[in-house]
């Protein structure tokens, strides 16, 4: 049997296992019903992005279980998120779980080894651990709040994964087409205008491909050396930074809901289509992440010189689109008390 023929089975089997889910979510009432914070108006099937873990199950069955850390790390995050769409968990249950999952990513990728530690030394060693475990879960969480409107989760998703199937070893390339496989039976249901969508990703999607992504880039950084390839996340890095920090500005307390992400402005004030939005978050990511791989000779200096760059010149681009448009969010919040 070709690659390409196993694939199309593959794809076939995650569409049905969706087709099965919805049937499941269907009967339980594991549904998202839209409040004032919503990008939506009526009520969707939650945790379509179940899909991506059970990609995982269905590569780790088909080519050999290659990673059984992080297909533990991944199922214990991925249904601990899942439980939490059904019903709220404490963010410390969460954060501990997430830490753990974490730890078991980073195992497997031999970072818990004691060669590890014999090439950076017990002490900076640990350091670099607990810095990496922080950026992780940190990473993880902020792509999980980007996930507010139809198609970005999926279609961010697919320009990091195409970017990762370009420097990938041989080893992990069945483990990104299923991955894309699996984000595409996905967009079949969410990849849709407003109002749409058959389901959402819930936390089980958003956070589960966060995993996976973060997994496969922390395998390059590894096998590099060189940690400017979380370039391959700038877009949501810088959009997901700058709001957290605006909110502390506003003196908000992070743990609720808002929708003052620059994604979330465009869609809900100024009216512009969830899919318009989306396809533009996931073409400047691929514009970004093929910049850095053909444009940028092989050098960790210009790979450094390039992450900057491209750091600062989002960073504007993202202050001068709120400066602009900010206002209109300051309005909405006010009818709200009326």
């Amino acid at each position: 049997m070709n690659i390409y023929m196993s694939y199309g089975i593959i794809f076939v089997i995650l569409l049905l296992l969706e087709l099965a889910y919805f049937k499941i979510a269907d009967k339980f009432n594991i549904i998202d019903k839209p409040n004032e914070r919503s990008s939506h108006s009526t009520i969707v099937l939650r945790g379509g992005g179940i899909i991506f873990l059970l990609g995982a199950w269905v590569w780790s069955v088909a080519y050999g279980f290659q990673y059984p850390w992080f297909l533990l790390g991944l199922t214990l995050v991925a249904g601990v998120s899942f439980i939490d769409d059904i019903h709220s968990l404490p963010d410390s249950v969460r954060l501990v779980v997430q830490f753990t999952a974490a730890a078991l990513a980073f195992y497997q990728l031999g970072m818990l080894s004691g060669e590890w530690f014999e090439t950076n030394g017990v002490f900076v060693g640990g350091l670099l651990i607990l810095l990496a475990l922080i950026v992780y879960v940190g990473a993880t969480n902020v792509i999980n709040f980007m996930d507010g409107i139809n198609g970005i989760t999926a279609g961010y998703a697919l320009a990091v994964l195409v970017s990762l199937a370009l420097v990938s070893g041989v080893a992990d390339s069945n483990l990104i087409a299923v991955s894309i496989l699996s984000v595409l039976v996905f967009c079949l249901f969410n990849f849709r205008p407003k109002g749409k969508a058959k389901c959402f990703a819930g936390d089980v999607g958003s956070i589960g491909i966060a995993f996976i992504m973060l997994f496969l880039i922390g395998k390059v950084i590894i096998a590099t050396g060189d940690l400017t390839y979380l370039v391959f996340l700038l877009v949501y890095g810088v959009d997901g930074v700058l709001t957290i920090c605006h909110r502390i500005m506003l003196h908000e307390n992070l743990g609720e809901a808002h929708r003052k992400h620059a994604y979330q402005i465009m869609a809900n004030e100024l009216r512009i289509g969830h899919v318009k939005v989306s396809l533009l978050y996931m073409a400047m990511q691929l514009l970004v992440s093929l910049g850095f791989i053909y444009v940028c000779p092989d050098s960790v200096l210009c790979h450094w010189m390039y992450l900057i760059g491209a750091i600062l010149v989002l960073s504007v681009a993202y202050i001068a689109f709120k400066k602009k448009y900010y206002h209109l969010h300051e309005e909405y919040l006010a009818s709200l008390k009326k």
